[in-house]
């Protein structure tokens, strides 16, 4: 057969295609020949308008077909499309996202199967960018398929510097990072400094809900539940700086950015301008998938009503719909708020936490947000018996819940192991420090003096007073205890400071905390975590604080009541049960004091940990509870606690009597070599894990107040291959039982 009557010579295949016949078998034809096949189906005319009516496809591909030849992206018929589309996303959005089926959305199957997302590729405007964000909700698929365009992704940044399509160029752009599988690099991004300058603040806000997705570590919020084997092999696969690390950094970078957030973080409800009711109703829409958002607007509306039910002149003269927006208002600005805060806590995380924290001291963001403390953050107490979300989880807390949970994660990030700590004070509390340190007859910290007073809170109270007032208040089970206590935990952290313990202690935070512990009925292990560990740091080798624990725990029933807690979960406790171990050595060494000694005496928790019987009770417990293979970030705590019970025993020459205890335990319970050879490879994978260049060790340091190099050094005399060692491991496994998992850490 000749090529010449369909060949590239043939007149309907001069790029006239659409002039010729609409048959579509010579169409099929020519295809074949020339390479040149149908990319959408709307290209196939005649079979197109004889089978609509038939299929029910609603005239779409006809509309797709006219919206590709006219090649006018702002004329009706993108307008058309994009009011049918719209209606069938919203319906899938109000449905929780269920398995989308042809039937139920068939404008927008007709629309994916003719092509229409190709057609909004290139000119995309307003109505483009919601046909596309429509398609995404609807049809699965579709997002990822523009995720893989990187280029696409990158010029979508572009649009953005149009106000009239910000929203929905915002809204697509995030949704195709959140199912995007390599992180973006920032400054690929033309003009990355130039686009966010231009910004108002309203979009700035908007635009951290898209920073979010670039500057946080991929799984970031279950770090605890990742084993620690697992992460440190991802570590050497993984280049580093991370992609991640490398956004913030092209972040950091933008003349203004760290401010710009540090102003909307802070700025009052009566200060947010530049958006009329109907602009403000627009910028709503976006926030739409979260049905607990609109919930939250009329529950506020609600209690508004009901303030005012008393005063019938009073709601005659202001009709609900009247005070509805400024109710919108107050939980928009909140959930600017949430956003901003999320990127300033992912920052003060990273490697640059020094360069943020100064920034923020610089820009007043602790005393502002202390100025909001009460009228915006903590404005009414919120129900709150919700899972304890991590950092990165996705969450369907209410505006309110998430708003709060944010400014807690985002002071403990502050506070922790920091010297602007004590911008969470004001002038006179800081005066307080001082003076408690004269009194006692102990230099203040270095980080108090060095303190800039221009920088701190202002007012009758400081930020860390007014969390301390609310917290008291909490219901037991509250999730929000679980924050409030990491946040107080924090300011503690690091060097232990005989003031800053004792500026808590005379606030009556010991006999909350033992209130919550004992008395409170709260059964949420996440809330007795946390209350352990910061009670731990309330107490550490305070003798005050143990005489005030004595003064509450007065009675034989309380005292088992809290060691009952304390068991239940040595993995939640561990950490106090280190700082009593801590504390009980450093006050024998004290006896030439007087208070110490009655203390010691008196104290039923210090005689309990007294008694060698429950130290080592304690030991036995915490090396059987943890392994190599199931260690985390959270339970590896629980060997670090038990080494510190062996370094004490080792410095008072009692170490091969341990050792000799745990052989004693293991015949006994007819496990002979088992527990030794645990723990045998759990101190082989602490020397793999924290003599790692990478590691900071000062942590172990300051918390225990124990030289790291004797850390090390004990953890090397209790791995040594001297038999005749008595402080060796090896010495009291019998050689049958030597060497259990000899292969675990080996690759």
């Amino acid at each position: 057969m000749m090529a010449t009557p369909l060949g590239l010579d043939a007149p309907c295949l001069r790029g006239k295609l659409r002039k010729c016949s609409s048959n579509i078998v010579t169409k099929f034809t020519a295809s074949k020949i020339t390479g040149r096949g149908f990319s959408r189906g709307t290209q196939v005319t005649g079979l197109l308008q004889e089978s609509d009516k038939h299929n029910k496809w609603y005239g779409i591909p006809v509309l797709l077909q006219k919206l590709y030849e006219s090649s006018h992206p702002n004329s009706d018929l993108l307008q058309i499309l994009s009011s049918r589309l719209s209606f069938e996303a919203m319906t899938c959005v109000t449905e929780d996202r269920k398995t989308a089926q042809e039937s139920t959305f068939p404008n927008m199957y007709t629309f994916d199967l003719f092509g229409g997302v190709d057609v909004m590729n290139e000119d995309l405007v307003k109505d483009c960018l919601s046909v596309l964000y429509n398609c995404g909700i609807c049809i699965e698929g579709v997002t990822k398929s523009l995720a893989a365009r990187d280029d696409f992704v990158l010029f979508l940044f572009t649009l953005m510097t149009n106000k009239k399509t910000f929203l929905q160029t915002a809204t697509l752009i995030e949704d195709i990072l959140g199912v995007k599988k390599e992180m973006i690099p920032l400054e690929g991004i033309p003009n990355l400094s130039g686009l966010v300058q231009s910004f108002d603040q309203q979009q700035l806000a908007n635009f951290c809900r898209i920073l979010s997705v670039t500057i946080s570590e991929p799984d970031a919020g279950n770090d605890d539940k990742h084993t620690l084997l697992a992460k440190n092999a991802h570590q050497k696969k993984t280049a580093s700086p991370s992609r991640a690390e490398i956004n913030q950094v092209t972040l950091l970078n933008i003349p203004g950015f760290i401010e710009r957030l540090c102003k909307l973080a802070t700025r009052k409800v009566s200060e947010a301008t530049g958006a009329n009711f109907l602009q403000e109703l627009e910028d709503w829409y976006t926030w739409l998938d979260n049905a607990l958002v609109l919930d939250a607007l009329m529950q506020m509306a609600t209690e508004e009503t009901e303030q005012k039910s008393s005063d019938e002149s009073s709601l005659a003269t202001s009709p609900l719909r009247h005070r509805l927006p400024q109710s919108m208002k107050i939980v928009h600005e909140i959930m600017y708020k949430v956003e901003v805060l999320y990127v300033l806590c992912v920052l003060l995380m990273g490697r640059q936490r020094n360069q943020v924290h100064k920034m923020l001291a610089e820009f007043r963001l602790i005393p502002g947000l202390n100025n909001l403390f009460d009228k915006l953050i903590w404005r009414k107490f919120t129900s709150s018996n919700h899972v304890v979300h991590g950092q990165n989880e996705n969450c369907d807390c209410s505006p309110e819940i998430s708003f709060k949970i944010q400014f807690l994660r985002l002071l403990q990030s502050f506070s922790d192991h920091h010297e602007n700590k004590y911008l969470l004070l004001n002038s006179q509390e800081l005066n307080e420090l001082s003076a408690i340190s004269m009194k006692a007859n102990i230099p203040e910290v270095e980080a108090l003096v060095n303190t800039d007073r221009s920088l701190v809170c202002d007012g009758k109270k400081g930020l860390l007073t007014r969390l301390l007032a609310v917290m008291k208040r909490e219901p037991p089970d509250s999730s929000f205890r679980f924050w409030q206590a990491r946040a107080v935990e924090s300011f503690l952290r690091g060097a232990t400071s005989y003031a800053d313990q004792m500026f808590l202690l005379k606030r009556g935070l010991l006999e909350h905390i033992l209130f919550c512990i004992i008395d409170s009925g709260c059964t949420s292990r996440d809330v007795l975590q946390s209350y352990f560990d910061l009670l731990g740091e309330l107490m550490k080798f305070n003798i005050d604080a143990f005489k005030r624990f004595n003064k509450y725990v007065n009675t034989p029933e309380k005292f088992q009541a809290f060691l009952t807690q304390i068991n239940s979960s040595l993995v939640d406790s561990n950490m106090l049960v280190r700082c009593i171990v801590l504390s009980l050595d450093r006050f024998e060494s004290q006896t030439e004091d007087v208070k110490v000694v009655e203390v010691l005496s008196e104290c039923s928790l210090l005689s309990y940990m007294a008694r060698v019987e429950n130290r080592l009770s304690f030991l036995f417990r915490l090396i059987n509870i943890i392994n190599v293979q199931t260690l985390t970030q959270e339970n590896v705590s629980c060997l670090n606690t038990s080494l510190v019970i062996l370094m004490l025993a080792r410095r008072k020459a009692k170490l091969p009597f341990y050792l000799n205890a745990l052989r004693e335990k293991e015949y006994a319970e007819k496990y002979p070599g088992c527990m030794l050879n645990n723990f045998h490879n759990l101190l082989r994978f602490w020397q793999h894990h924290y003599l790692n260049k990478d590691k900071d060790s000062t942590c172990l340091e300051n918390s225990s107040c124990i030289p790291f190099s004797y850390w090390k050094e004990t953890v090397s005399v209790l791995l040594g291959l001297d038999r005749t060692s008595l402080c060796a491991i090896v010495r009291y496994i019998d050689e049958p039982f030597e060497d259990l998992d000899r292969d675990l850490l080996e690759d």
